[in-house]
């Protein structure tokens, strides 16, 4: 089976064909590091972080490329206010954002390029808009002309009417048509900038992902990925200025957008407060857990993020590891993971909702599994999780590992033992005191006969 991927540009699903077999190329929208980041912000480097593990094992090479964003005025603004260079306040967030990234199980990009490393290739790819009647300046502005474009508004499917309708857009003299967008402004007040052609100033937003993947991947590229409230206007005006700076008739061949994440019913919003930060989260809840809720809807579908979905996340993962703890000593052997039907799954325009499920039924055939037959579906099962990038974790590690306020391992192995005295004694009102009393404190005892029929606890927390 191919692959097969919902092309935003023509709406509908199409097989996989790369520009270049050997070397596919796929580049993501990364953060804005003017703050740490929320969960929305999570899913599209894990969707990506998932299509670049099939993309590996599907063709000899592959270059991610996700970018950071630290030229933006939220973050000069803040900067100044602090009295800090840009790099100074957006660093700290930068290094948030990776850890965080890691955190959920995220392999990190082949190539992470800051827009601050690239305004020679930024003011070239204006200065050759100009050149070719794409751009022009007004008051220490450039702006690219979007009549100049006849297909403009392609990829979003909209006109220039449409563009304009609802959109906050900037009406100014110094623009021919309103709807014309900003590739260079100037900074003024003592704004951060750099020196130009057109005067000291900074770059337009959507300008910095078209010089980066002109300078990283080329003028066209296989796959450009993100969230679907990018598609206009910032990749409908990358596409623009790519196409025209290039002279290409195309600049991405297939492009895929995720969903939105809501939080418990309702968008995440500023004025709502309804905002969750990774970092918050992974205080609560262990990185794969967050990552096992993303994966368990279809990238493409707006999933809701609710206490209920990382609970049912964090159960079917404590029922996996626990299944794998249970069988640790089974040795694994050689599967094919494309075999797999949880890897057809994600060949299908990347349904990892249904490998997900297909994960869950393979660590319940482990389970109920003859012992001859544990090997098999263990190795599958671990196979079909690297893909997936879930885990991770030693399956005692799982289920012990706690905070520094949390009870000690040595102290729950001293209690164990003292309860286990305990019912030898035939004191089973300490036994129960003892195990209550760890319950409270989040550690939950499991009693089981081991391989020689004698009395044995496990625990795990809560």
């Amino acid at each position: 089976m191919s692959i097969v991927l919902y092309n935003t540009k023509s709406r509908k699903k199409e097989p996989f064909i790369p520009l270049d077999p050997e070397h596919i190329k796929m580049y993501v929208c990364g953060p804005t590091v003017y703050n740490y980041v929320h969960i929305g912000n999570a899913r599209p480097p894990v969707v990506f972080d998932t299509l670049y593990r099939v993309l590996k094992l599907e063709f000899p090479k592959v270059t991610y490329a996700r970018n950071i964003t630290d030229i933006d005025d939220k973050i000069m603004k803040a900067a100044a206010e602090n009295g800090q260079t840009i790099a100074e306040f957006s660093d700290p967030f930068t290094a948030a954002y990776a850890d965080d990234m890691a955190g959920i199980n995220c392999a990190t990009p082949d190539i992470i390029p800051k827009a601050t490393d690239h305004l020679p290739e930024m003011i070239d790819m204006i200065s050759r808009l100009i050149d070719k009647g794409h751009a022009y300046v007004g008051e220490g502005h450039v702006l690219f002309d979007v009549k100049s474009m006849p297909t403009y508004g392609a990829l979003s499917n909209r006109n220039l009417d449409d563009m304009l309708d609802g959109a906050r857009v900037e009406v100014a003299d110094y623009k021919k048509y309103a709807g014309d967008f900003v590739l260079w402004k100037p900074s003024v007040d003592g704004m951060p900038g750099w020196e130009s052609p057109w005067g000291f100033g900074r770059p337009g937003w959507h300008l910095e992902c078209s010089a980066m993947i002109k300078k990283h991947l080329g003028d066209t590229i296989d796959i450009h990925g993100g969230g679907k409230d990018l598609i206009f206007p910032h990749h409908e005006n990358e596409v623009a200025q790519s196409c025209c700076a290039n002279d290409a008739d195309e600049y991405v061949r297939y492009w895929m957008h995720n969903g939105y994440i809501n939080i418990d019913g309702e968008k995440m919003s500023k004025s709502l407060g309804n905002f969750r930060l990774v970092r918050d989260l992974r205080n609560s809840y262990h990185g794969e857990v967050l990552r096992y809720a993303i994966l368990s809807a279809h990238y493409r579908s707006d999933m809701d993020f609710s206490h209920k979905l990382l609970t049912e996340s964090k159960d079917n993962l404590d029922y996996i590891f626990g299944v794998l703890r249970d069988n640790k000593d089974i040795a694994t052997i050689e599967v094919d993971v494309k075999s797999l039907s949880g890897y057809q799954s994600l060949l299908d325009d990347l349904n990892t909702r249904l490998a997900v499920t297909s994960l869950l039924a393979l660590a319940k055939q482990l389970h109920t599994a003859e012992e001859g037959d544990k090997p098999q579906f263990k190795s599958e099962l671990l196979a079909l999780a690297s893909i997936l990038s879930l885990l991770k974790e030693d399956p005692d590690v799982w289920f012990t590992a706690g905070s520094a306020d949390d009870v000690t391992e040595s102290d729950i192995d001293d209690l164990i033992r003292e309860r286990l005295t305990a019912r030898d004694n035939k004191d089973f009102a300490r036994s129960d005191e003892i195990r209550d009393s760890l319950k409270e404190q989040g550690v939950i005892l499991e009693d089981y006969k081991d391989e020689l029929g004698s009395f044995a606890t496990k625990w795990r927390r809560a």
